[in-house]
């Protein structure tokens, strides 16, 4: 896989989901490179498919281990280290040459933890637009219209109203 720099990657404002217990903060988990997330979470959902078509030989299942070895080196380098340690205490091991039946399995692991991992982004998302729609809601109901001062009293006609 290819560890350049995408163009539009959001590398200094990762993704980071809202933390479960609102007290203290905790370790923060993040994103640094979304783009490249999405490229390995598709190929190792297409990689999950074409397995499950195929009977793979031997040669092949060594393949696939060593391309599911790398795809998680990688996916290692774009998370925080919180997300790190849930990656690594999902992931199988996976020594030698693989069973078609260990392959299938670890992939569908992996793609579901990316699911979720995609899902808690969205969740994030959508939390920080209903928090930002609450407060911009709370400034219409002081009557700070776009969120700014006060302007003076408008006169009953409004501006222009002595034309």
């Amino acid at each position: 896989m290819e560890t350049e720099q995408t163009t539009g990657q959001a590398s200094d404002d990762a993704l980071t989901p809202p933390q479960a217990s609102q007290g203290t903060p905790g370790p923060q988990e993040a994103i640094t490179e979304p783009a490249k997330l999405l490229r390995i979470a598709t190929m190792v959902r297409e990689l999950l498919e074409e397995t499950r078509q195929a009977t793979i030989d031997e040669p092949g299942r060594a393949r696939l281990r060593e391309i599911y070895l790398r795809s998680f080196d990688e996916l290692r380098e774009v998370l925080s280290p919180d997300l790190q340690q849930e990656l690594a205490e999902l992931v199988p091991p996976m020594e030698a040459v693989p069973t078609e039946s260990e392959i299938r399995v670890a992939q569908a692991q992996l793609v579901g933890w990316l699911e979720g991992l995609f899902h808690g982004i969205q969740a994030a998302l959508f939390a920080q637009q209903a928090a930002a729609r609450a407060q911009f809601e709370e400034l219409r109901r002081r009557g700070l219209p776009g969120g700014g001062p006060p302007g003076p009293p408008q006169p009953q006609g409004g501006p222009g109203a002595y034309l």
